[in-house]
């Protein structure tokens, strides 16, 4: 549809984001299978674990996906500056992207490193996402 086209860079970060959670369900369910876990069970709170940081990177993203799809859809819905959506949803995916990286190959501090650094972007992006929604509405 044409009228969505102005919001291509924000629909695709969408996408793209669903699909990474989508591809890391499977990795974090072998991890976990590997340690003879069963299906739903959470590996051990070890960093060092890769079964762990998969599952936490996994689980990371489906507990962002959910408000990253609400603020932005809502803000292409609403008509909210095409420039700044696309900026923001880019950004956020990046942001996310680069942390589950940092997060799977366990990079820096478990706490209060880059992979906290990371998220805060992302957040704040969605923040500021939310907000022009919430602006656009009136």
């Amino acid at each position: 549809m044409e009228v969505y086209a102005e919001y291509s860079h924000a629909i695709a970060s969408l996408v793209i984001f669903t699909l990474i959670v989508l591809f890391l369900s499977p990795f974090s369910a072998l991890a976990k299978a590997s340690k003879g876990l069963a299906p739903g069970a959470t590996p051990d709170q070890d960093y060092s674990e890769k079964a762990y940081r998969l599952n936490r990177a996994y689980l990371n993203g489906t507990e962002t996906l959910p408000a990253f799809l609400t603020v932005t859809v809502a803000a292409i819905l609403l008509g909210a500056s095409p420039f700044w959506v696309n900026l923001l949803a880019s950004i956020a995916l990046v942001a996310r992207v680069v942390m589950l990286i940092v997060h799977i190959r366990g990079v820096g501090k478990p706490h209060s490193g880059l992979r906290s650094v990371l998220y805060v972007i992302g957040w704040a992006c969605m923040m500021v996402l939310g907000v022009m929604a919430l602006v656009a509405s009136f």
